[in-house]
């Protein structure tokens, strides 16, 4: 049984025990519609645009106007709004003309909480703004963090950077400090660390006590490996979250640790390294990106890109383009393989592959990546 019929089956248990089915908008000759994860358009191309389903739900454009539709594209809340953001924990925020607020599911109004700025939620918690300082709310409207903040950043998992009078901290989704906001810069939190920068110093904050690196210059986020990569006299290589150097600096670039491997750059061609910087696959590619946890890694040879396997071969023909979403690390892998779907560009059209290279469906004006 291969991988289409695999996501066939899984999308009629899905849609038979109510369970969410994983869907992507997909748009063609103007009009947009989304289809699930076997290729068959499960709500009809017909909208003049669409969001992602989030929450069980997707806002989608008629006649000029935003509503919100079910999974089986049935209207949970007619079209009569000007512009309107995702639901999250049965709260989205909406606009008529110049005004944005909050509703539910049933399109009532609600009024949450006193904000000189509406703020959409994620993951079941919104910002809300009073004299210029930034707080937390939950959606029923109860406070969970007071105003106290200049600037708070989205959230990455359970943690938050954090900014007061020109200096960065990180909390927890209670509102908690982790590490004060004592820094001139800081990265993700992980595993009880983050890089920071401290005056003109560059380190990482191992339970609470800030480690100087000698002579970085910059250091970008931990990876789900539990790595960061950091610049030296120059050079590239990565440091684990005690601010130990794993793999000394000597490349000119790299990209995150996923799943053991690494691409890097060494001035002419892009390879992989394993974690104690062994070089598994040799310098041969024009560019490279990060390996998802299906096992392969986009790769461009030529003018086009195709996919790798962990040995480095090439298991998806280069013919493909790929573009990124401007996500975080936490989403690496968005220029390639999510859940065994890969989003690509051919002849000037986007769809999805499987990671044995067949074609999902069809092709498309344009295809985004696949939502809940």
């Amino acid at each position: 049984m291969n991988l289409k019929h695999v996501l066939a089956i899984a999308a009629l248990f899905a849609s038979q025990f109510g369970f969410a089915q994983e869907l992507a908008q997909v748009t063609s000759n103007k009009k947009a519609g989304f289809i699930n994860k076997s290729g068959d358009e499960v709500i009809a191309l017909q909208f003049e645009k669409v969001g992602d389903f989030n929450d069980a739900v997707a806002p989608v454009l008629q006649n000029k106007k935003w509503g919100f539709i079910d999974e089986q594209g049935n209207w949970v809340i007619e079209p009569t709004f000007d512009r309107v953001k995702a639901f999250d924990h049965g709260v989205a925020v909406v606009a008529q003309g110049s005004t944005w607020f909050y509703i539910n599911k049933k399109g009532e109004r609600l009024n949450l909480v006193s904000t000189d700025k509406i703020y959409d939620f994620e993951d079941g918690l919104a910002f809300f703004k009073q004299n210029n300082k930034i707080g937390i709310i939950s959606p029923d409207g109860k406070e969970v963090l007071a105003p106290k903040y200049d600037l708070i950043r989205k959230f990455d998992g359970d943690y938050a950077r954090v900014k007061n009078f020109e200096r960065w901290g990180i909390i927890d989704k209670s509102g908690k400090e982790v590490i004060p906001a004592d820094y001139n810069e800081i990265g993700n939190y992980m595993n009880g660390s983050a890089y920071a920068k401290k005056g003109t110093q560059f380190g990482v904050v191992v339970q609470g006590e800030f480690k100087c690196l000698e002579a970085v210059d910059k250091i970008w986020d931990f990876s789900t490996d539990g790595l960061a990569y950091a610049r030296k006299n120059k050079k590239i290589g990565f440091i684990d979250t005690k601010g130990n150097w794993v793999v000394e600096p000597q490349y000119d670039k790299a990209r995150s640790f996923v799943n053991g491997l690494a691409p890097v750059y060494n001035g002419s061609k892009w390879g992989y390294i394993d974690t104690k910087g062994n070089l598994v696959v040799e310098y041969q590619f024009e560019d490279a990106e990060v390996f998802s946890n299906d096992g392969l890694a986009p790769v461009k040879v030529g003018k086009n890109w195709g996919f790798i396997d962990k040995s480095g071969k090439l298991v998806i023909p280069a013919q493909y383009s790929i573009t990124a979403f401007g996500l975080d690390m936490f989403d690496a892998d968005s220029k390639g393989f999510i859940n065994g779907v890969a989003r690509v560009k051919f002849n000037k059209t986007w769809g999805f592959i499987d990671t044995e290279g067949n074609v999902v469906g069809k092709w498309y004006d344009n295809a985004e990546l696949f939502s809940k």
